[in-house]
Order: structure tokens, then sequence, then C-alpha cells
């Protein structure tokens, strides 16, 4: 398994050699530093911790500088392996975005895009009221939330909340080109979260 930590840049057009156009998300992966390798035998399962980005110390508490060895990352995370595999990776080694290939397909996972608190027509897709029979301002109303005998609301009643911010995973995205000199990957269409958003990056 690859993995590698990234950034989500913009989007943007890419011209294909036979001068099709392809819907791209640039993503700002790497370099990714080896900070701890887990083991089956010792610690119960197979992971690699990776440290990624530039940080203050001041910005990182205590217990994570133990943690690095006094090393201060922007974000420390864990990539889970199969109990049968185990990690080529060493600690202290450093993963760039070479590990990928065009062509490769990738998942990536990220937190999307915050949208404060919403209706059930924007959060459900719900196709509001009839403007008939007197009823003036019904078009976005969600409609009856009970029964006949109810005298509660059940459980899983879609209605107006909080809509956003979930963390999303892409599958099956295609590596359109790979630029190694300045750490870019280019993946076909479009990944979770706003410009600047941490992604994880996984390819099986």
């Amino acid at each position: 398994m690859k993995f590698i930590l990234g950034k989500k840049e913009n989007m943007m057009e890419f011209f294909a050699e036979d001068g099709k156009v392809i819907p791209v998300t640039i993503i700002s992966a790497g370099p990714v530093k080896v900070m701890r390798v887990f083991e089956k035998e010792k610690d119960g399962y197979n992971a690699v911790q990776v440290g990624y980005g530039e940080q203050k110390k001041t910005r990182v508490n205590r217990a994570t500088l133990g943690q690095t060895k006094g090393e201060a990352f922007q974000a420390l995370k864990e990539f889970r392996l199969k109990l049968s595999d185990k990690s080529e990776s060493k600690e202290g080694d450093t993963i760039d975005v070479s590990i990928f290939a065009e062509g490769d397909k990738l998942q990536i996972s990220g937190i999307s895009k915050g949208k404060g608190f919403q209706g059930v027509v924007k959060r459900h897709g719900f196709h509001g009221g009839p403007r008939s029979h007197g009823q003036k301002h019904s078009e976005r109303e969600p409609g009856s939330i009970g029964g006949g005998l109810r005298t509660h609301v059940p459980k899983g009643m879609r209605m107006a909340g909080r809509m956003g911010s979930d963390r999303i995973t892409q599958k099956n995205l295609k590596v359109v080109m790979i630029n190694k000199e300045n750490n870019l990957i280019l993946v076909k269409g479009a990944i979770p979260g706003k410009r600047g958003t941490l992604v994880e990056i996984i390819s099986r």
C-alpha cells in the first residue's frame, strides 16, 4: 500500500495529448517523514505514522512533541496496514509523490466544506409543499414529521440541521500527472474540502 498526506489546492483544465480536456484537482502532496512503524507482534497491529508540513513548536503540545522527538508537524497521521502486510518503510524515511505514477487509482479522504445550518430542501433534497389551496409559504417546509398515533418524532427523521464538515472518502480517482519537482499530483475529478484542506491519499 502506498500513501501520503497533502493539501487540496484548486481545480483546473488539463489538456491531454489527444486534445481532450480533463477536469483535474491539484494536490500539493508531501514530502512526509516516517515517525514510527507499528508492528503486529509488538503493538498489536501494523501501521505507519507519518508527519506532514512544518510547524512552530509553540503551536504543538508537549505530549505530541515528545511523541515526535521534538519535531513539530502540521499533521500527524497513522496509515493502517493489513495484518498480513509489513511496512517497507523505516523510521526517518521520507516519502514523496514519486511513489505514485500516472494511471494509478487513488482513494482520497478529507473533510467536506461546512455549509452551516440548512433546511430540508438543501440538506436532503426535499421538493417542498404545493402552493395550492391557500398555502402561501410552504415551498421549503419539511411537511409532517409525525403520524396519527405517534406522540414523538421517530428516530432518523430527516430534518433541518448542520450540513457539511463530514469526513468524505472518494475512491477510484485516476492520477493524470505527477510533478516531482513541485510535489504536485493532478487527479481527475473533484475531491472533498476547500482549498487548503488536509487530505489522505492511498493507493492499494
